[in-house]
């Protein structure tokens, strides 16, 4: 049974549509990349998961739970508070500007949540954080706050503030794009150690060696659709449709260059 099911959303706004009919499912310890250019719907769709955005119609499924579905018109119908609630800590979703709160310090960051939702002890939350951030090579920073760090450094703690949570399903919406080149690597291998260790996740990114190396299957997405979707040999090494190939064009045009 499928970890997430994704069942032809659909999402407006201002009368664009946005997302159109997207379909999908991911099972558990499963890695899935996203790719496509900009304004593809990729990070809507991601929102729309985490309950930050609502759908307009379709069906979504998350550890067994309904969160959406459509009812007789086809318009999109959410289950109750507490089911939605039950589904929203299934999952943790790291931004691409970190998030982080400014006026916590990095210790503080991580267990806010675990102990005012989960209920944790502080005690309890300090060691899953410190755990966590020793994890990510940050146990000398937890008495920091978000502004003496790099950006590779407060990117890493949002990471461990998603895990402190233990979700089921980790997403990430572009989790290198406000990063300097030097610190995107630093940020692609600790999802690489999370994919190694069966960490189920939903990675939407613009790096597309990372894309295509991490990934048990890729879905690639162009104005609001899926255009294609596979494993990454399919979709990298054997596309038949000619989106994506122009898409991936440039990628390979990139690589060749940097080789020469």
């Amino acid at each position: 049974m499928p970890i997430l099911t994704v069942q032809d959303i659909h999402k407006s706004f201002g009368g664009e549509e946005v997302l159109k009919g997207i379909s999908f499912s991911i099972e558990k310890g499963e890695v899935l990349t996203v790719i496509g250019p900009s304004g593809s719907g990729k990070s809507t769709l991601l929102r729309c998961i985490m309950q930050l955005e609502t759908v307009d119609s379709g069906k979504i499924e998350v550890c067994g739970d309904t969160l959406v579905s459509n009812d007789s018109t086809g318009k999109a119908v959410y289950s109750g508070r507490d089911v939605c609630s039950r589904i929203a800590l299934h999952m943790g979703l790291v931004f691409q500007n970190f998030n982080l709160f400014p006026h916590f310090s990095v210790l503080r960051n991580i267990t806010e949540a675990p102990v005012r939702v989960l209920h944790k002890t502080e005690d309890e939350a300090k060691q899953t954080a410190f755990a966590l951030l020793k994890k990510m090579g940050l146990e000398d920073k937890a008495d920091a706050y978000p502004c003496q760090l790099s950006g590779g450094q407060q990117q890493r703690v949002s990471i461990a503030r998603a895990l402190a949570m233990d979700p089921d399903i980790l997403l990430f919406d572009e989790p290198t794009s406000a990063l300097d080149p030097e610190l995107t690597g630093e940020i692609l291998e600790v999802i690489r150690g999370l994919a190694e260790e069966n960490m189920t996740m939903v990675v939407v990114t613009h790096e597309m060696a990372f894309a295509r190396d991490v990934a048990d299957r890729v879905i690639f997405m162009a104005d609001g659709s899926i255009v294609e979707q596979g494993s990454p040999e399919e979709v990298f090494g054997n596309t038949k449709n000619e989106r994506t190939k122009a898409f991936l064009s440039r990628f390979t045009n990139s690589v060749s260059m940097l080789n020469r």
